[in-house]
């Protein structure tokens, strides 16, 4: 197979010279992470399924405490499984996109009792389980199971820009940059799993977006860009447009015994299934925001103080607002009186963040 790109090719010979480039920086510099098995042992299907679970647009360091207390807390997929779902979403709280904890529950249930424990070895297979996608199920076949599976993240996606001196813009270039990626997985059984985790880790410390360390990169002297000039300026990317800011208001509610109000939010939407302080709507305007029915706008105290949290799609404001009154009627369905002490840690980041400053007011 030689793989074109307008005038530059690679044979065959020259895809599989840095190949072995790659797994020889691999063995020297790889990462020590929980979840891996250097050297082409295979690792442990349940634990990188788990990590590339939480590894989704989360930083790695910022995984493995919570990768150790899962494990800690259920060791194996079974375990997983038959967990409470209330606890494993609150040992999930603070990593954010909260859709991945109830997909990685309901693939633990579908896995552990529908598959006697046993993850599917083919990529295809792996997609049909819920919260995997083209990523995950390609990382997971290539690490777990050697199937040479092609494995494209953000990190192997600017490699390749820059190796193959792809200038067609994300995100519209995917399937260019998958076309190329390819041409090193295809058919390559010995080690694809440490070859995805070595350009996984090039890309984190050395192809990085800025300042790319070229001279210690194993590709560099194969690399098109590199030897054009153009590497800082790979992959092309179009502007994103300018997010959306909405607002709200979030209350703390308190009864004589020192208990506080906690709504656990709806089993669909955003941070479906959460434990939550109540709130009102959130908004692009906050005068277009709707509260609680029983929340009486009067009985209201501003505490000028408001939170800033940062969503995939928009940014929040939350004004904190503390509710005085003293007989408390029924508040409805999700509602529930608890002891904050206990239910802190269980809150995820958006709410955490008010409860704190709720706490010293």
């Amino acid at each position: 197979m030689t793989v074109e790109n307008k005038q530059n090719k690679f044979s065959d010979l020259d895809i599989k010279k840095y190949r072995g480039q790659v797994l020889k920086w691999y063995d020297a510099h790889g990462r020590d992470l929980p979840w891996r098995y250097k050297g082409g042992d295979v690792a442990n299907p349940y634990h990188v399924w788990l990590s590339e679970i939480m590894c989704q647009q989360t930083t790695v360091q910022a995984v493995i405490p919570y990768y150790n207390k899962f494990l800690s807390t259920w060791p194996t997929v079974q375990d997983l499984a038959d967990a409470d779902n209330e606890d494993v979403m609150a040992a999930w709280a603070g990593l954010g996109y909260y859709a991945r904890a109830r997909n990685l529950h309901k693939c633990a249930k579908i896995v552990a009792n529908d598959m006697n424990g046993d993850f599917p070895k083919t990529q295809d297979s792996l997609k049909k389980l819920p919260g995997i996608g083209d990523y995950t199920s390609a990382a997971i076949a290539a690490i777990a199971f050697n199937e040479p599976s092609t494995v494209m993240d953000g990190n192997i996606e600017r490699i390749m820009a820059r190796f193959f001196c792809i200038e067609d813009a994300l995100p519209k270039a995917k399937p260019v940059f998958r076309e190329h990626t390819s041409a090193f997985f295809e058919g390559f059984r010995e080690r694809p799993g440490d070859f995805a985790q070595g350009l996984m880790d090039i890309g984190s410390s050395i192809c990085t977006p800025r300042n790319p360390q070229c001279m210690s990169c194993p590709l560099d002297e194969g690399c098109l860009a590199r030897s054009k000039g153009v590497q800082e300026d790979l992959p092309v990317k179009i502007k994103a447009k300018n997010r959306p800011h909405r607002y709200g208001e979030v209350y703390w509610i308190t009864n004589e015994k020192g208990e506080v109000l906690f709504h656990k939010r709806p089993e669909k939407g955003l941070l479906a299934g959460m434990i939550a302080l109540p709130t009102s709507s959130w908004e692009g305007k906050i005068s277009k925001c709707k509260r609680p029915e029983f929340i009486d706008g009067a009985l209201l105290q501003d505490t000028q103080t408001h939170i800033n949290h940062v969503f995939t799609h928009f940014d929040l404001t939350l004004s904190l607002k503390v509710y005085n009154k003293n007989n408390y009627l029924d508040f409805g369905e999700g509602y529930c009186w608890r002891n904050p002490e206990k239910i802190k840690n269980k809150l995820p980041t958006v709410f955490k963040k008010p409860f704190v400053k709720f706490m010293i007011l």
